[in-house]
């Protein structure tokens, strides 16, 4: 709150809040019970009790960084200096002068857009405080000498969940919104908010799931996941779905879309005004879509390999009786685009060319640089992660979910604690955060087959180093023209990765680059006016080579990639109606498989 700004005080209504503390105890009392029990019946105790090896890895800092004391000395005696200039300024503040702040959060960062954080002297102080306490903390840690690189990255990257943890903005008493809510409302924001910590606790029966929407806005089906379409195939993996048609002639080559199954494919059918699906409908393909199964025990033998037989190989037989069309255009996202890859090399090796052109959306191929996820990624982590799918048969979504929100803790873990706990206030209804709760399930030997074959040892880059099908594949042998998109700031496939990744093909690669991230980056439509999107005619070795030569075009690059993937189209036929096609339709889109909700 500014200074000298009184608000009004609320008294809270006893009777009210009686009512309310009731409602939490019982809740509470349930919720501790059922934890403990399960906790007991799981043997939680005889765990190890650091899986992820964070223990280790800063005792390892620590050993090393006391073996240099003249450096931490030197790190320590920067940050008093610091603290003694922030302090002389905060003092002359006090007494009215101005004073320049000695250190300013990042223009992006929102946990201190509160107008309070500034214009109140004791709010700046702290904020400043913790905001030199952050950088002299990562900074140390980035300076010690002598730890091998998957050492230093852990260090580094728990160490900024420490301090994005210890935000004062996370505290009710450091926090000026909400102090100042707390007395608007004589406290009931943060009786309401004890409520929504409890629901989250109870819907991850034990674990905190933090609400990031409202879940009762949507419906899969209903005003999300919504272009009209069939199910017209479906496998023990997947559901083929064939979008109706909006224009009276389509082009001749079908369009068939690959998405991850970590996540659900609907990302690219959110809603019809970002709807990357009815977009690509619109422009006249003939779109079909694989729709993943959310995977229990019973597959939890399925690798690697039966995703390539049962998903896009499956779905090319499937759309040939469908349409006639031997042929497809193709499209691969994050991990669906590793398997497109793959199957790519897969069908070289078996001179099919049916792909007779192949879009890659943030796509991994070359894991050498593979980002934070790799922070994941050593044999102490794999094998307690082996462990867990061992006892279940699959991994569950909710880890995979916790793992990508660490990523960006800030924006998706620490700003819904201040929103929904603190302040009090409901989660707004948004179709993205809708999507990215709706988590997916890894089968266990799929999963593990991507984690070490991939991340670990960063197989697929290497000439038949992976068999698929009893073939050892070499990415060098796909001649497919290929469009490689890529996001600036992507955090779980960086885009100087990706561009290693494209450099593998032999044939002709057009690679763009998105602003934005792994998702935002992506899902941009035309009529959104927004970002931007850069373009090269040649692809030179290194990935900033290729930047400093590119060209800068405002808005979607989807307009720049139907321009491409036109050129691949084999002409227009009249268009096809998925309930008249060469097999029967099963159900309408989004089919029963996208609808699966595991939490």
């Amino acid at each position: 709150m500014a200074e000298n700004q009184a608000p009004d005080v609320k008294l809270p209504d006893p009777v009210e809040m009686s009512r309310a503390m009731t409602r939490i105890a019982e809740q509470s009392q349930r919720l501790v019970t059922d934890f403990l029990s399960r906790q007991a019946s799981d043997g939680v105790g005889a765990k190890n009790p650091d899986p992820m090896g964070v223990g280790h890895a800063f005792l390892e800092m620590t050993t090393r960084m006391m073996a240099d004391p003249a450096k931490l000395m030197k790190a320590q005696m920067t940050l008093w200096q610091d603290y003694l200039t922030l302090w002389q300024r905060t003092t002359q503040r006090f007494f009215g002068q101005e004073a320049q702040p000695v250190i300013a959060p990042a223009k992006d960062d929102r946990r201190f857009k509160d107008s309070a954080w500034d214009e109140n002297t004791l709010f700046d102080f702290i904020k400043q405080s913790y905001l030199l306490s952050a950088r002299w903390m990562q900074s140390t840690v980035n300076e010690v000498d002598g730890l091998d690189d998957h050492t230093a990255k852990k260090v580094d990257f728990y160490t900024r969940q420490f301090v994005d943890a210890m935000a004062p903005s996370n505290f009710v008493m450091t926090n000026p919104e909400v102090l100042r809510k707390t007395i608007e409302t004589g406290g009931e924001n943060l009786v309401k908010g004890l409520e929504h910590l409890l629901t989250d606790l109870e819907r991850g029966k034990g674990e905190l799931r933090i609400s990031m929407t409202d879940y009762d806005a949507f419906q899969v089906g209903k005003n999300i996941a919504v272009t009209p379409g069939k199910v017209v195939f479906q496998t023990s993996l997947m559901q083929l779905i064939q979008y109706t048609p909006t224009t009276a002639e389509v082009n001749k080559r079908p369009l068939m879309i690959v998405p991850p199954w970590i996540n659900k494919y609907y990302i690219l059918d959110l809603r019809e005004k970002n709807s990357f699906i009815k977009w690509a409908v619109d422009q006249g393909h003939t779109v079909f879509v694989l729709s993943w199964v959310n995977p229990d025990e019973k597959l939890a033998q399925k690798g690697f390999e039966d995703y390539m037989v049962e998903g896009p190989l499956a779905a090319l037989d499937a759309i040939e009786k469908v349409t006639g069309e031997k042929d497809v255009n193709a499209i691969g996202y994050c991990l669906g685009g590793t398997l497109l890859a793959s199957t790519l090399a897969y069908m070289a090796a078996k001179k099919d060319d049916r792909i007779k052109s192949a879009t890659f959306f943030t796509t991994m191929l070359d894991f050498t640089e593979a980002g934070e996820l790799s922070v994941f990624i050593d044999e102490e982590q794999l094998t307690f992660i082996e462990s867990q799918m061992a006892e279940q048969g699959y991994l569950d979504g909710s880890k995979m979910a916790t793992t990508f929100n660490m990523l960006r803790a800030n924006d998706l873990i620490w700003s819904f604690v201040v929103n929904n706990y603190l302040l009090g206030k409901d989660p707004f209804p948004f179709d993205l955060l809708y999507w990215n709760s709706d988590s997916t399930r890894m089968p266990a030997a799929m999963h593990s087959f991507y984690l070490r074959n991939m991340y670990q040892k960063n197989l697929l880059a290497q000439p038949g180093a992976v068999t698929l099908g009893g073939v050892p594949i070499d990415l060098r042998t796909v001649k497919t023209p290929s469009f490689f998109l890529s996001a600036r700031e992507d955090h779980i496939a960086p885009w100087k990765s990706t561009y290693m990744g494209a450099n593998l093909f032999t044939g002709p690669v057009k690679f763009v680059l998105a602003a934005s991230g792994h998702i935002a980056g992506v899902v941009n439509p035309p009529a959104a006016e927004k970002y931007c999107y850069w373009t090269n005619a040649k692809l030179p070795k290194t990935s900033d080579e290729w930047l400093k030569s590119s060209e800068q075009t405002p808005g979607s690059w989807w307009p720049e990639w139907n321009k491409w993937v036109g050129k691949f189209s084999d002409g227009k036929v009249p268009a096809r109606d998925p309930n008249k096609g060469g097999l029967p339709a099963l159900e309408d889109a989004p089919g029963s498989y996208a609808k699966v909700r595991i939490v």
